[in-house]
């Protein structure tokens, strides 16, 4: 019984860091997508602000998304 208990411990454990060792692609819907060139356009690269109106979203991820969507390297 616990055999079972340390192995199914250990296959928990495993699976996030399979995850972190793999970029994950970052999908916004349309409302937050929406949300952060409307707040782009009022306050900038202020990502914490931004990050800030939508729920469950950190800054990084934020600017991560802008930048590999709307770079501005023209």
């Amino acid at each position: 019984m616990a055999d079972s208990e340390h192995s199914s411990a250990n296959q928990v454990l495993e699976n996030p860091q399979e995850e972190t060792n793999e970029e994950p692609k970052l999908h916004f819907s349309d409302d937050e997508e929406a949300l952060i060139i409307r707040m782009y356009n009022l306050v900038g690269e202020r990502w914490a602000l931004i990050a800030g109106r939508i729920p469950g979203r950190t800054a990084e991820e934020i600017e991560k998304y802008w930048t590999s969507r709307y770079s501005t390297s023209q």
